[in-house]
Order: C-alpha cells, then structure tokens, then sequence
C-alpha cells in the first residue's frame, strides 16, 4: 500500500495543452487520412481488441467522431484539467488520466463483448475527462460552474447531476451512439483512485463543505 501511494516529486509542466494538442493532431489525421482507416486502427473495437490490438486501449481516447465531440472534450480538459494538474503535478495528472482513460476503456470493452456488440467503435476522451471533472469537484468543492454559460452549479453538484443523467440515458437508450457507460466508468475510476492513491473518500469532500 505505501507503494501505490508513494507520492512523485511535485513540477507543473501543462500537461494538458499537449494532451489537447495530441487530440487535436489525432482528429486531424482522422480527417485527412480516411482512407487510410485511422479511425479503424485507433478506435477501440472488440474485435480488434481480441486480435491483439490492445494499444487501443490507450489510442480511443485520442479519436473523436465529429467537430462536437471533440470541441466539448476538449472544452472541458482545458477548463477542469489545468486546475487538477496544478493540484497534482503534471506526473500524477498523467498518471491518473491515463489509468481512468484506460480502466473506462478495459471496462466498455468487457460491456460490449457480454452484450455481443463487436461492432462498435469506441472514440473519445469522454471516460478520462470525466474522470477529471470528478477531481476538480473534490479539488475545489465551492468553485461554481456555469452551465452553458448562465446556470451556476457548485462543482460537486455537476458531477451529481452528470452522473443523474447519465444513468437516466444508459437506462433508458436516450442519446443513443454516446458511450454513457463509459462516461460513468470514468466517475467511478477516479473514485477509485482517490481511494487507493490518496487515501480519500471523495464524498467527504463532495459533501463536506458547504
């Protein structure tokens, strides 16, 4: 246990701008090189992943299916992640991006292979994004946020009310071609990895100050 929560030398090196720049790049190439399939070879598919293509894992996170998708993500990684990292420290950020990114990942890849959905290309940096939407409300509980630029919300209650709606399109098949389960994966591995690393009940937090 003191391994896995053995802290890194803190540094702040704005990790972030070149996580948005490598999505950028990425969605570039999707766009440019259609041909070429590099929404096949990045995108996570079941199949794939069987075949051995388990990069796919870490590559999904970096496709988009559209101008929106990746606008939004994009959005969000800038606004919530440049204040997570600087709370972290750039290694730690990366770590905790990457492992909840990958464990959404791992995670829709086991849904679609129990649901017998080989068909589906998994894209986005939605699972990892969330993850950190759900940091930056145990970070900064009091900060508010304002929704479509006019709706203020405590930071933890957005993270609640994502969390609402996602589960109310998972169940009821709203919104569908968006991986909501991922999304939810996303929440509850960065809960995880408050637990484990830190030491830290989220709730305490998210619920703690008023």
């Amino acid at each position: 246990m003191k391994l896995l929560r053995r802290p890194f030398r803190y540094r702040y090196d704005n990790v972030v701008i070149y996580l948005i720049g490598i999505n950028i790049l990425v969605f570039l190439a999707q766009q440019v090189f259609r041909d070429r399939h590099v929404t096949f070879y990045l995108a996570l598919n079941p199949v794939a992943i069987l075949n051995g293509w388990v990069w796919q894992f870490v590559t999904y996170m970096f496709t988009h299916g559209g101008i929106s998708h990746i606008l939004f993500n994009m959005l969000a990684l800038f606004i919530f992640g440049r204040h997570v990292e600087r709370q972290m420290g750039s290694k730690e950020f990366l770590l905790f991006y990457f492992s909840t990114g990958i464990l959404a990942g791992v995670f829709s890849f086991v849904v679609y292979l129990v649901t017998g959905s080989y068909g589906i290309f998994l894209m986005g940096a939605s699972g990892a994004v969330f993850a950190v939407q759900l940091a930056y409300a145990v970070f900064f509980p009091d900060s508010i946020i304002y929704i479509w630029g006019i709706l203020p919300l405590r930071a933890p209650v957005m993270v609640l009310v994502f969390t609402v709606l996602e589960l109310i399109f998972s169940i009821t098949g709203l919104q569908s071609g968006v991986a909501h389960l991922t999304h939810l994966a996303g929440f509850a591995f960065a809960w995880l990895y408050f637990l484990i690393r830190f030491g830290a009940n989220p709730w305490n937090s998210l619920v703690g100050r008023r």
